[in-house]
């Protein structure tokens, strides 16, 4: 494996004022790319390309390079968000239907709030599911779950 994707709330994120996402809202992401990227992975992610908010492409220039990162990508890894996040929603849909390995982070204790699609993905996708309560914290389970399922999409016939 040599890269991955990863997908969360933005646009709903980014302060109009500021032309960019709260630190705070920073953080899981930061967090994560820090983590794949010590692990020697390519890191896809909207966010760090667009500056956190400050230089948004247009939808006629992020759909399609998001589209493209998402199909070059050896596994995806989202936060849908909370409320849902339309367009990693939508980058879901993209990784389950080009056959990705997912690795969703659901917030621990907030499962039922996830819409049913996502809770069910795992129906007709390769998904492994991480309950998080700190992204930081959660990093070898995110790691396992990514083992988990890409050896389940490279080797389909040893899975059970």
């Amino acid at each position: 494996m040599r890269s991955v994707f990863l997908a969360g709330p933005f646009m709903g994120l980014v302060n109009p004022e500021t032309n960019s996402m709260p630190t705070t809202e920073q953080l899981p992401f930061l967090t994560l790319i820090e983590h794949f990227e010590k692990h020697g992975l390519e890191v896809y992610n909207a966010h760090r390309r667009e500056a956190w908010g400050a230089q948004v492409l247009a939808p006629e220039e992020c759909t399609p390079l998001d589209q493209q990162e998402i199909r070059k990508a050896d596994v995806f890894v989202a936060i849908p968000g909370i409320p849902p996040s339309p367009g990693t929603h939508v980058e879901i849909g993209w990784a389950s239907a080009f056959g990705k390995p997912i690795v969703l982070l659901l917030e621990a204790g907030r499962e039922e709030e996830y819409g049913f699609l996502v809770r069910g993905l795992g129906s007709v996708a390769a998904v492994e599911y991480v309950h998080y309560t700190d992204i930081g914290l959660a990093t070898p389970d995110i790691d396992a779950a990514i083992r988990d399922v890409v050896d389940r999409v490279n080797n389909p016939a040893t899975t059970p």
